[in-house]
């Protein structure tokens, strides 16, 4: 039987046409031949620098919102009565969840509906969610606020990208990316302090946590509706051409493979399910789905295949650092929470600026495999200057090689999306966009979960060089990771010679996590031998780019309406 996802005739080891994919599979009925505008390299109107500033807006405001959450958490949790375990792991990962799973959803919505609808759908309901959240005054309130937050800020990661590949070419996508995501990385830097500050004290000003987001979603909606008016394909398919059985698989599935992930694989059955599940949606996929979410032509050239694989492992890795990296500054360095925030900013405003530094490379020169070699390259480099950390490494010292970190790993961020997008056609933007999105949300949920199960195992096994029994009952099962934000005010009230101890355990439970890093990072670097140097196109290949005046599309769309062709219109 043909596969249902590559057509018969593609060389699935080829990617010098990427183009020659988007042809000969009944999977393809919602891809259209792109139109051209070779206009790309002229001056950007002014509606397409209030869209950018839009969609930098919804990257930070989503960014920070993921980012902020953690420092105030255990304030929000005492307010809303939470005192379960099992409530407390929907309120701490609902979001995640929610975000996770319907990514290839609004990916194909985004083809069938046009960019314009599910963008405005999605920051209504972030607005909503954050307004329900911060008002709530139960577990179940704040649950249901986050999950409707979630469900929005996935559209939003989603969209920001499709987007932004739909306004500009091929080549220059790196430089707009990472201008883009750079204000992500603000947030990145912003969200531990401003999480911490709004939730200190009894009152409910954790509530702000949610609240300040709804007159930024607000400046951004206003934006997107008056000036975001861009093309959309006036094709026959419609919502009866949804992967609705393959969304029935694949959300319930990725929902139990992360709540198995989330208890750091305590418990198995969810894990399985999920496993079992996501196995049997790529089986259906494959051999079954008349218009699939996830097509298989994706991951059928060995670059965008490749960069698929490098953008998990960015993911983990720039995961790694940020959730361990605190807890260097708060339990061996004796910080406080807020303090350590401004210790984490090398790291945060390194990522962001090198994240446009090699978006710029990106466009200058046009190659993404050296830019990637010498990405990994420094993170290697990196985590291996993290092993030498301990409590006398000079302030100097940290800063740096926070900074050599972020010179690689930050350069990932905004490179290498144009380089699984080489490998495909323009009409596979949405579908390809979404993958990229849920593989990079599902690695930052392996970039806790696998680092934090070695953190707690060797923190385990080095308890018996802590004499007081008091801290080692603290400590033990996965307490050190929240003992670490207590630390500063714990210090003072120990033996100097104990908590000697406990930072020396500290220290030691912490360098395979920094090995763990570099070794991931190493094997990244040698991955990119799997990309090809593709060419990177300078004209602007889409149906659904910025409409000229109100004339429905581009002069190539036109033609092809003129021969009784499918085209586009304008919304």
């Amino acid at each position: 039987m043909p596969s249902r996802g590559v057509p018969p005739d593609t060389d699935t080891d080829t990617d010098t046409d990427p183009d020659h994919a988007a042809s000969g599979s009944r999977s393809d009925k919602l891809k259209l031949p792109p139109a051209v505008n070779n206009n790309s390299a002229k001056k950007k109107p002014a509606r397409f620098w209030i869209i950018v500033v839009a969609l930098s807006l919804l990257a930070f405001v989503s960014a920070l919102d993921a980012m902020i959450i953690g420092t105030a958490l255990p304030r929000i949790t005492l307010s809303i009565g939470a005192d379960s375990d099992a409530v407390y792991v929907w309120v701490a990962n609902c979001f995640v969840f929610a975000a996770s799973a319907l990514q290839p959803l609004i990916g194909q919505l985004a083809n069938i509906l046009g960019r314009k609808p599910p963008l405005i759908a999605s920051i209504v309901l972030f607005t909503v969610g954050s307004g329900v959240a911060g008002g709530a005054n139960n577990s179940g309130m704040f649950i249901s606020g986050r999950t409707v937050q979630g469900i929005g800020a996935g559209g939003i990661y989603v969209l920001i990208d499709i987007v932004c590949c739909d306004l500009v070419p091929l080549r220059e996508r790196g430089k707009y990316l990472g201008l883009i995501n750079a204000w992500a990385g603000v947030a990145a830097a912003l969200g531990p302090a401003v999480g911490g500050a709004l939730a200190q004290g009894d009152g409910d000003r954790w509530r702000w946590i949610f609240w300040m987001n709804i007159p930024i979603c607000g400046v951004a909606l206003l934006f997107i509706v008056l000036f975001m008016h861009v093309n959309k394909s006036r094709q026959t398919a419609g919502m009866g051409d949804l992967d609705y059985f393959g969304y029935l698989l694949f959300i319930p599935s990725v929902i139990s493979l992360l709540l198995g992930l989330v208890t750091g694989g305590i418990v198995i059955l969810p894990i399985v399910l999920g496993v079992v599940g996501w196995a049997g949606f790529h089986v259906y996929e494959y051999w079954f789905a008349r218009n699939p979410g996830v097509p298989s032509r994706l991951f059928g050239n060995r670059t965008s295949a490749t960069a698929f694989a490098l953008s998990f492992w960015s993911s983990v890795l720039l995961q790694t650092a940020g959730y361990f990296l605190p807890v260097y500054f708060q339990a061996v360095l004796g910080t406080t929470v807020l303090d350590s925030g401004v210790y984490f900013l090398p790291f945060a405003i390194g990522t962001l600026f090198f994240a446009v530094i090699g978006g710029l490379a990106l466009t200058k020169f046009g190659a993404y495999r050296p830019i990637h070699v010498i990405a990994f390259g420094l993170g290697t480099v990196g985590f291996g200057l993290f092993t030498l950390l301990n409590e006398a490494t000079p302030r100097v010292a940290w800063a740096w090689y926070e900074l050599v970190m972020t010179m690689g790993l930050g350069m990932t961020v905004s490179t290498i999306l144009p380089a699984i997008m080489a490998g495909l056609p323009e009409g596979d933007v949405a579908a390809a966009t979404a993958a990229f999105s849920f593989i990079k949300t599902f690695g930052f949920v392996w970039g806790v979960t696998v680092p934090s199960i070695i953190f707690n195992a060797v923190f385990n096994n080095n308890l018996y060089r802590i004499s007081s029994d008091t801290l080692r009952g603290q400590l033990a099962d996965g307490g050190a990771y929240s003992f670490a934000s207590r630390a500063h005010d714990i210090a003072g009230t120990v033996d100097p010679i104990v908590w000697g101890e406990v930072v020396q355990v500290y220290i030691t439970s912490l360098k395979p996590i920094w090995w763990f890093g570099l070794g991931l990072s190493a094997v990244a670097m040698f991955m990119v031998a799997g990309e090809k140097a593709l060419h990177m196109t300078t004209e602007l290949e889409t149906e659904y780019g910025l409409d000229d005046g109100g004339s429905g599309g581009t002069k190539k769309d036109m033609a092809r309406e003129e021969k009784g062709e499918t085209g586009s219109t304008s919304i």
